[in-house]
């Protein structure tokens, strides 16, 4: 990825999201002055993050226009960036050009050698794991991923993302903002479809345009293929899944607590993170590595290894026997997978969930109470903050005390806690030896910290 023109000034607006940060530290990696503010200024809910932006060399700033200086020559802005940012304002008046987080991440990846994993579920860990297969078999792959991949994370770099000297680049496409067909991959993966953000005919559609955009392999999940129509007959599919159908189906699947084993034509594999969903993430990645010519050898090795990514069933510690885990899950599939994997190890949870987004979880409502009270038992506990609001103008015609008051009419034991010490006391009123408390919710990294929290009240 040497050939974009080194030296040229970039200001990331909101720098301190996951994607952006993992876009902003591979265009430091090419030699570019990058800077960037973010509304979270007062640094308590993403320190690590700053401290380690800054020690790469990026220059950080309040988000009032202070950071963007005559030299500048793009801002970059995601689809959460609103009209009257005053950074963006700034620009506007000085005429700074001003690129989309998607197009920038498109003008780096569609002249290479692209791999792209999109999906609704599973996306953030296949890309984890596709990484740091082709890494160790020394594919040295640039990654612009969308969680924080443990085996990359350094004192120095983040871990949501890699920069490498290959033609070789895997991204993570997301599809809330229809970015997704932005992309033009030699390889694509379609990890699964659930309602998301999109209706599932909506995804569906989008989906078979990132298909249809892949010029070489389009590797999808077995169970959602009859969403994704693909007009080009010379085009190469490869699906995986559990039907024995499949191009990439596992057998003799055996769960623990903290892995599973799982066949594939004969040849054993071993992942070390929890839930049979990962056994699926592992195919998905599997099929990736051995289209790219990887051996099952060196597959086998480099999946053993693979620690997963932050805030994904993320056993944060123990005490007095019980534990407290950590995970991104927000949409009802996820939650219902968080669930059935920490069930495998406590019979009773304490479950607390953070809806993120009022527009989401308007959208979402019904499929998330379905969810939880498909999933918790009489003897379980859910407690619920308000929803996660990030600034801006966001309707807030939705509190988290909708989906309680549902929940309780379902005979779930459910409760709206909307202060965060209020449901740290909660957690040690009625935590027992041999309960799991699980943390759920997206895109607020201060979720981790109240884990932690959690666990010292313990």
């Amino acid at each position: 990825m040497s050939d974009i023109k080194r030296g040229l000034r970039y200001h990331f607006v909101g720098i301190g999201g996951i994607g952006m940060s993992a876009l902003a530290q591979i265009t430091k990696s090419q030699g570019h002055f990058v800077g960037g503010s973010d509304r979270r200024n007062d640094k308590k809910q993403t320190q690590e993050i700053f401290h380690k932006l800054e020690s790469q060399g990026i220059r950080l700033s309040p988000q009032d226009g202070t950071g963007i200086d005559k030299e500048t020559n793009f801002i970059v802005i995601s689809s959460a960036v609103e009209e009257d940012n005053p950074d963006l304002i700034i620009a506007m008046q000085r005429n700074i050009q001003i690129i989309k987080r998607s197009d920038l991440l498109s003008s780096l990846f569609n002249n290479k050698h692209g791999i792209a994993i999109g999906g609704s579920n599973g996306k953030t860990t296949v890309c984890g794991m596709t990484s740091w297969i082709l890494d160790k078999a020394g594919h040295d792959p640039t990654v612009v991923g969308g969680g924080y991949v443990k085996n990359f994370i350094t004192d120095k770099f983040l871990g949501n993302s890699r920069f490498g000297c290959s033609e070789t680049v895997v991204i993570e496409a997301d599809e809330s903002d229809g970015s997704l067909v932005k992309y033009m991959p030699k390889v694509s993966v379609i990890t699964n479809i659930s309602r998301d953000h999109k209706t599932v005919e909506e995804l569906g559609d989008l989906f078979s345009k990132f298909a249809e955009n892949t010029s070489g392999t389009v590797i999808i999940n077995e169970s959602c293929s009859r969403f994704i129509k693909i007009n080009d007959s010379s085009k190469k599919v490869i699906t995986f899944g559990e039907d024995s159908r499949s191009n990439v189906s596992a057998f003799q699947i055996s769960c623990n607590p903290f892995g599973s084993r799982f066949r594939i034509k004969g040849n054993d594999f071993e992942i070390n993170i929890p839930g049979l969903y990962n056994v699926y993430n592992a195919l998905a990645a599997i099929a990736v590595a051995q289209t790219e010519g990887v051996s099952d050898v060196a597959i086998k090795k480099a999946l053993k290894t693979f620690k997963g990514t932050r805030r994904r069933m993320e056993v944060v510690g123990e005490i007095n026997g019980i534990k407290v885990i950590d995970d991104y899950a927000h949409n009802p599939k996820k939650i219902q997978a968080a669930i059935d994997t920490v069930r495998l190890i406590s019979e009773r949870l304490i479950v607390v969930f953070q809806p993120h987004g009022f527009g989401p979880t308007e959208f979402m409502r019904e499929e998330l109470v379905s969810a939880l009270a498909g999933k918790l038992l009489p003897a379980d506990t859910l407690l619920m903050p308000e929803v996660f609001y990030a600034g801006g103008t966001a309707k807030k015609r939705i509190s988290s005390n909708d989906i309680i008051l549902e929940l309780k009419n379902r005979g779930v034991n459910a409760f709206f806690v909307p202060e965060r010490e209020d449901i740290v006391a909660e957690v040690k009123k009625r935590a027992i030896p041999h309960d799991s408390v699980l943390v759920m919710g997206a895109r607020d990294d201060s979720l981790t910290d109240l884990c932690h929290t959690i666990l010292n009240g313990l």
